[in-house]
């Protein structure tokens, strides 16, 4: 199965002869990649602007959203792009973040999973009880609280692939009996204080990048982008394939440059980069890449667009769904340990309230489709900085979480009839 990529035939249209091959057009993204190739700038402008007219949106929506949610917290309090308040703003993100990935995989087959807050809650409190209570070693507990979670994947996908039960059966389920045992756990007392000089509280609240190191980062990050680059352009032009002009590589680093300047000046005019986050970012680029660059993630995508068309190709979809749901799950419990640290506490209430919402919410804001095969890990940041912005902006204006749950569910709103209407306009076009 070949998945829908960036590229339109329209555009190339509209600039160049439309490229042909024994007769038949060429794929829209091989058109892109000659349009780029022979207008190096001008060909990405055009490229960029057809895939809008067809529908391809990517992250443009959610990246126009964050400006404007920024903005109008900016005006209504100052404090909003401070330093502090940003630094905040990434401590609150991380752990929601993290569990948004594993709810981007499942999204990718057109599943969904909704019991990544009933399992997060349940890892802390297993943390909480084997470091606190029974005195286990930290990395024990931290690894028994993230292997219950992959053992929850693989029990969700062996019922989904020998007994065929919907996913959102199996997770509706997972939800109430995962919070009962979470609660059973926990036992009488109900709450438990992490110890406030463990190493792992400490990564979560006061573990932050030196400005030397978190520039180096920056340096390091743009080299390797540059030499990937460069080194996949040699491949392709040594292949006689159509490759990008060096000029459009440098655009491209300086932006990426830019991109992460930017965030870190400001982040160092306070505590810095958390190191908490950082590992979210790992996460996020670690997926991207398994997603864009493996056999698996093309597989994930293929069987997200067309399960029986995957099936016929030989792809093993059983193992696909089996470990998707367990990377998700493990996800959950990895983004319930940070929240526990972060907190310092476990309780009743963790993983509880809001946390499968935000999860969901932010996968979906960020651009992850509903119905399956389109998507990226980065859906997990942008999603989950939308959602934590709302948030965090709603709470310095001093207004109650009423408004909070009322402005999150419009903006999810508008994120799923974007991705109904771009969906449709995708299918227009022959691109879905």
């Amino acid at each position: 199965m070949t998945t829908p990529v960036d590229g339109s035939k329209a555009a190339v249209q509209d600039t160049v002869p439309e490229a042909t091959n024994g007769g038949a057009a060429l794929p829209a993204d091989l058109q892109d990649e000659r349009l780029i190739a022979s207008h190096g700038l001008g060909g990405a402008v055009s490229a960029f602007t057809a895939r809008l007219r067809t529908g391809d949106l990517g992250s443009v929506p959610v990246v126009v959203g964050l400006v404007i949610i920024w903005a109008v917290f900016q005006i209504s309090n100052s404090n909003f792009l401070s330093s502090r308040n940003l630094v905040n703003l990434t401590l609150q993100t991380t752990s929601v973040g993290v569990i948004a990935i594993g709810i981007v995989l499942v999204l990718l087959l057109g599943e969904i999973d909704l019991s990544v807050g009933s399992v997060s809650g349940l890892a802390a409190a297993v943390l909480g009880v084997t470091f606190v209570n029974e005195g286990w070693p930290l990395v024990l507990s931290l690894v028994a609280g993230a292997g219950l979670g992959l053992v929850i994947g693989l029990f969700y996908a062996a019922l989904y692939n020998r007994f065929g039960v919907p996913s959102f059966v199996i997770t509706l389920a997972g939800l109430l009996g995962f919070l009962g045992l979470q609660l059973l756990v926990l036992g009488k007392e109900g709450s438990l204080n992490l110890p406030f000089d463990s190493a792992l509280v400490g990564f979560a609240t006061r573990s932050f990048l030196s400005p030397a190191l978190a520039y180096g980062l920056i340096a390091v990050v743009v080299a390797v982008y540059v030499l990937t680059r460069l080194r996949g352009r040699g491949a392709r032009a040594a292949a006689g394939l159509s490759a990008a002009p060096t000029s459009m590589i440098a655009i491209k680093a300086g932006a990426l440059a830019l991109v992460l300047l930017v965030p870190v000046l400001v982040l160092n005019g306070d505590r810095g980069v958390s190191s908490m986050f950082v590992l979210f970012l790992v996460l996020v680029v670690a997926t991207d890449f398994a997603i864009r660059r493996t056999r698996w993630g093309r597989s994930v995508m293929a069987v997200g667009g067309n399960v029986e068309a995957a099936r016929r190709a030989g792809i093993n979809v059983r193992f696909i769904y089996l470990s998707v749901f367990a990377a998700c799950s493990t996800f959950a419990a990895v983004g319930g340990l940070l929240a526990a640290a972060r907190l310092v506490a476990v309780n009743q209430s963790s993983g509880g309230a809001d946390t499968n919402l935000n999860a969901i919410a932010a996968a979906v804001i960020g651009g992850t489709s509903l119905f399956g095969g389109r998507g990226s890990a980065y859906s997990a940041l942008l999603g989950a900085l939308v959602i934590m912005s709302i948030s965090n902006g709603l709470a310095l204006l001093s207004l109650d979480s009423s408004v909070r749950y009322m402005v999150t569910a419009g903006v999810l709103l508008v994120a799923v009839t974007i991705d109904s209407l771009s969906r449709r306009s995708r299918q227009a076009h022959g691109r879905a």
